[in-house]
C-alpha cells in the first residue's frame, strides 16, 4: 500500500514539473512576442520621425536677398555658403530663391515681401543696409523668419522673427595680416622697402570695416611693430573701378602691400598690373581666393565660411530655436584664409599655423588692449560709449581681461576705435 502511495506521489510530482515547464514556456513565448511588438513599434516610430524630418526639409522654402550677384566675391561667398548648407541638410535647391542686385533701399522690402508671399518661411539678406527693410517686412509677416546676415538691430527691434548672424571676421583678418607682415619684413630685410607703409581699400567707415582693417593691421604689427597704414574709402561695397583707383593711389603714395574690405577684384587686379610693370607690390584680398586675378601679387585672402553659419541657422530654425544673435569663428570652421600665393615670404606657412593655434588656445587675443593705443592712451573701458568703440543699447562691457571682445555682445562687429598707426584718408 505504501508503495502504491509513493508511486502516486512520484507521478504527481512529474506531472507538476511538466505543467510548470509548460507555463514557463508560455511566459517566454509571450514575452518574446511583446518584445517583438515593442521593437516593431520603436522601428515604426523612428521611421515616422525620419519621414517627418524629410517632409520638413523637402517643404522648407528659403529666400536669399543679395546686394549684388555672383560677380561680387562677397555675394558669391554667400551663394556658395547657402548652397553648401542646403546640400548638407538635404534641402532641394529648387526650394531656394535668390533675389540678385537688390540695393539697400525700399527695393529690399519689396523683395522680402515677395519672397514671403511666395511661401518662403525663412529669408536671408546679406548686406548691412538691408536690415531696416528686413525689419519692415518682419513686422508685416510675423510667421516668416528674417535673418540679416550683417545686421545689428535684431536685439533691439522687439521682433521675434528678426535675427542677426555674422562670423568672427577679425580672426581671418588678423591671420591674413600675419601673412602681410611676413612679406613686409622680408622686403625690409632685403632693402626693398625702407618705410613699412601699408595701404587698405575700404568700402565704408562702418564698424564692420574698421574692425576688419584694425585686425589686419594688428596682425601686420605682430611681425613688424613699426608698420603704419592708410585706409582709402570708396563709399561703395562693390565698385571695381573705384577700388582699383584707390589701390593705385595708395601704391603711388608708397604702399608696398594693399589689403581690402571691398567686394570686387578691382584692387588685386590693379596690384597685379603694377607687379607686372616691375613694382614690388602685393595684395591681400577678401571673400575669395584672388590668385585667379593676381597670380603673382596675391599673398592670400581673408575668407568667411558662410556655409557654417547658414547650416547652423537652418538647423536652429527647423528646431524652432533661432538665437537673436549668432556668431562663430575658426573654432567652428567659419574662418580661414585662402591658399598662400607663390611670392609669400619664407616661413609664412609656419607663422600662419602659429597664429591660428594662438587664437585657438587664447594666447593670441586679436584686440589685446596692450597692443594698441588710441590718442596715445591705452583703452581700459568701452562700456556704453560709442566714441570708445562700443555701441548703443548693449548690455555689457566690451573690454574684458585686457582685450576688446568682438562679436560677443552682438553678432555684428562693433569695434570702431581708431587706433594709433592707422590714418583714414577720407
Amino acid at each position: 500500500m505504501k508503495k502504491i502511495i509513493a508511486l502516486l506521489l512520484a507521478l504527481m510530482m512529474v506531472f507538476g514539473m511538466v505543467a510548470c515547464g509548460s507555463a514557463n514556456e508560455e511566459v517566454v513565448e509571450e514575452t518574446t512576442e511583446e518584445t517583438v511588438v515593442e521593437e516593431t513599434t520603436e522601428e515604426t516610430t523612428e521611421e515616422a520621425v525620419e519621414e517627418t524630418e524629410e517632409t520638413v526639409v523637402s517643404d522648407l522654402k528659403i529666400g536669399a536677398i543679395l546686394v549684388h550677384d555672383e560677380n561680387s566675391g562677397y555675394d558669391m561667398a554667400h551663394i556658395e555658403g547657402l548652397n553648401a548648407a542646403c546640400e548638407a541638410l538635404g534641402i532641394p535647391m529648387e526650394n531656394v530663391t535668390y533675389k540678385y542686385n537688390i540695393p539697400e533701399d525700399e527695393t529690399c522690402y519689396d523683395a522680402a515681401a515677395d519672397l514671403a508671399d511666395s511661401g518662403c518661411s525663412i529669408i536671408f539678406s546679406d548686406s548691412y543696409g538691408h536690415q531696416t527693410y528686413m525689419a519692415q517686412a518682419a513686422e508685416e509677416f510675423p510667421e516668416t523668419m528674417f535673418i540679416a546676415c550683417t545686421g545689428d538691430q535684431a536685439a533691439t527691434s522687439g521682433l521675434d522673427n528678426l535675427k542677426n548672424i555674422f562670423p568672427y571676421t577679425f580672426e581671418s583678418r588678423y591671420v591674413s595680416g600675419v601673412v602681410a607682415g611676413m612679406k613686409l619684413k622680408a622686403m625690409m630685410d632685403e632693402g626693398i622697402v625702407t618705410d613699412p607703409y601699408v595701404g587698405y581699400v575700404g568700402a565704408f567707415p562702418y564698424a564692420e570695416v574698421v574692425s576688419g582693417y584694425t585686425a589686419f593691421f594688428l596682425g601686420i604689427q605682430s611681425i613688424v611693430p613699426e608698420a603704419h597704414m592708410d585706409v582709402q574709402y570708396t563709399n561703395s561695397w562693390y565698385d571695381p573701378i573705384a577700388e582699383g583707383e584707390a589701390a593705385k593711389a595708395l601704391m603711388g603714395n608708397g604702399c608696398a602691400i594693399i589689403g581690402q574690405h571691398a567686394d570686387s577684384t578691382g584692387a588685386p587686379a590693379e596690384v597685379q598690373a603694377a607687379w607686372e610693370a616691375g613694382n614690388q607690390v602685393y595684395s591681400v584680398g577678401y571673400n575669395i581666393d584672388m590668385l585667379a586675378v593676381a597670380p603673382d601679387a596675391a599673398l592670400t585672402s581673408a575668407q568667411n565660411v558662410w556655409s557654417v553659419l547658414y547650416q547652423a541657422t537652418l538647423e536652429a530654425f527647423m528646431a524652432g530655436e533661432v538665437p537673436t544673435d549668432y556668431a562663430c569663428g575658426a573654432a567652428n570652421g567659419a574662418q580661414k584664409i585662402s591658399d598662400l600665393g607663390p611670392n609669400v615670404a619664407e616661413g609664412t606657412a609656419e607663422a600662419v599655423e602659429a597664429a591660428w593655434a594662438g587664437i585657438a588656445d587664447g594666447s593670441i587675443k586679436v584686440f589685446d588692449t596692450a597692443k594698441f593705443t588710441v590718442g596715445g592712451e591705452t583703452v581700459t573701458t568701452a562700456f556704453g560709449l560709442d566714441a570708445d568703440g562700443d555701441f548703443v543699447n548693449d548690455h555689457g562691457e566690451a573690454i574684458v581681461d585686457g582685450a576688446f571682445v568682438e562679436s560677443v555682445l552682438r553678432s555684428a562687429p562693433y569695434f570702431s576705435l581708431r587706433i594709433d598707426g592707422i590714418t583714414e584718408l577720407n
